[in-house]
């Protein structure tokens, strides 16, 4: 690949990253309540997910649930349904929320979270796709071109994971109070039933 591709690329795929879906409102909730560390380490339960879409892309997977309606459905009903009960989960919890488990067991469960909130969002692997496609020379084969940028984006994630923790982590003194602690458990369960919503009410691409 070129290194104008990879130029373009790089800045795009970073600011799509970037952007404040349910997996990096975890992240920074994460560190708000946890701490940078915890957010970090939990943050890698997203990342199989991701790598599966991003093979998934190189294979043609993400065109067949673009194609299939009943395949994207389910997969964005079962994703909406988690959102919205870990959202409910978060506010009625106020600052209870996993504050009982402490060392491995509440790693486990964050990054538990991470993972599920991942996998099943079909939009995710829709945009992988979606997204990887323009920067594919049509010249050359197409596996390995996904699987490079897809590595690419995968690392640019993880940057991405470190600056949501990080941001978290700024307010973690400002939610030891339990009032406080339970503020942002609402506003991002708030936020995480929010996502639910418009995930359940998202569209296939319309096809040619």
């Amino acid at each position: 690949m070129s290194p104008e591709t990879w130029a373009l690329f790089v800045p795009a795929a970073f600011a799509l990253n970037m952007y404040p879906g349910p997996n990096n409102v975890l992240a920074m909730t994460n560190g708000a309540r946890y701490g940078f560390g915890t957010a970090l380490l939990a943050s890698a339960g997203r990342f199989p997910p991701f790598a599966g879409f991003v093979l998934g892309a190189a294979v043609g997977l993400g065109a067949a649930l673009a194609a299939s309606a009943a395949f994207f459905t389910a997969i964005k009903i079962a994703g909406a349904i988690y959102l919205v009960w870990l959202g409910l989960k978060m506010v009625l919890g106020g600052a209870s929320d996993l504050a009982e488990t402490v060392g491995s067991s509440r790693l486990s469960a964050l990054a538990r979270r991470e993972f599920l909130t991942a996998i099943t969002n079909p939009k995710a692997m829709l945009v992988f796709t979606a997204f990887f496609a323009p920067f594919v020379d049509p010249t050359q084969p197409a596996f390995g071109q996904i699987l490079q940028l897809g590595g690419a984006a995968l690392a640019l994630e993880a940057v991405a994971v470190a600056l949501y923790a990080f941001a978290g982590s700024r307010l973690e003194r400002f939610v030891r109070d339990a009032r406080r602690l339970a503020l942002v458990n609402r506003i991002s369960g708030t936020a995480l039933i929010v996502a639910g919503g418009l995930l359940l009410f998202a569209r296939r691409p319309a096809q040619a």
